[in-house]
């Protein structure tokens, strides 16, 4: 499975794609960063954002796209520009008909380091521990997008794998309802 990871941003907009084979084998397939210009209307930095992640889109065919939920913390102005970001993102991955997860700062950092606490430092190393790089990505924007790839591989398949399970047993209790139906009509 190929997951490309967007930590969304208005100036500096991350994008990592991390594909896994087995179990647990992860390997990073690329990494960037969008830059947008914050002297330039927002119309024209979110098309910035529309053109370059629907290049990456394109290029790298991603199976799932993976998007930090956006928090609204003390910052409102940054937790709108992120908002608007991940809108974006959003809206390409639908227009693509590539399924969207999306995982808080904390779940990300839980399935990387094993803490929903831990700092952004720590995040870094197990990212780089994890996909076997030489170097920690820069700057923090990348890796923070390689950590949701690397967290979608580790939650997201179980989750799908859940709701799955989820749906099949449902589809059994509805015949089951059927079938007994049918009995006591008889």
């Amino acid at each position: 499975m190929i997951v490309l990871g967007i930590d969304p941003g208005l100036t500096r907009c991350g994008l990592g794609v991390v594909e896994g084979r087995g179990s647990q084998i992860l390997t990073m397939i690329e990494v960037g960063m969008i830059r947008t210009t914050v002297d330039a209307p927002l119309e024209m930095r979110l098309l910035q954002l529309e053109t370059e992640i629907s290049q990456w889109i394109n290029r790298i065919n991603p199976d799932v796209i993976a998007v930090e939920r956006v928090f609204s913390q003390l910052n409102v102005r940054t937790a709108m520009a992120t908002g608007q970001a991940a809108g974006v993102a959003l809206l390409l991955a639908a227009k693509a008909g590539i399924p969207v997860a999306m995982h808080t700062p904390s779940e990300v950092k839980a399935a990387v380091t094993g803490s929903g606490r831990a700092d952004k430092k720590q995040v870094a190393l197990m990212v780089q521990k994890l996909l076997r790089l030489d170097a920690i990505p820069k700057p923090v924007d990348t890796t923070d997008a390689l950590a949701l790839a690397i967290c979608h591989h580790w939650r997201g398949t179980g989750d799908s794998k859940i709701q799955s399970a989820l749906k099949e047993e449902q589809a059994r209790l509805e015949l089951r309802k059927t079938r007994l139906k049918k009995v006591a009509h008889l």
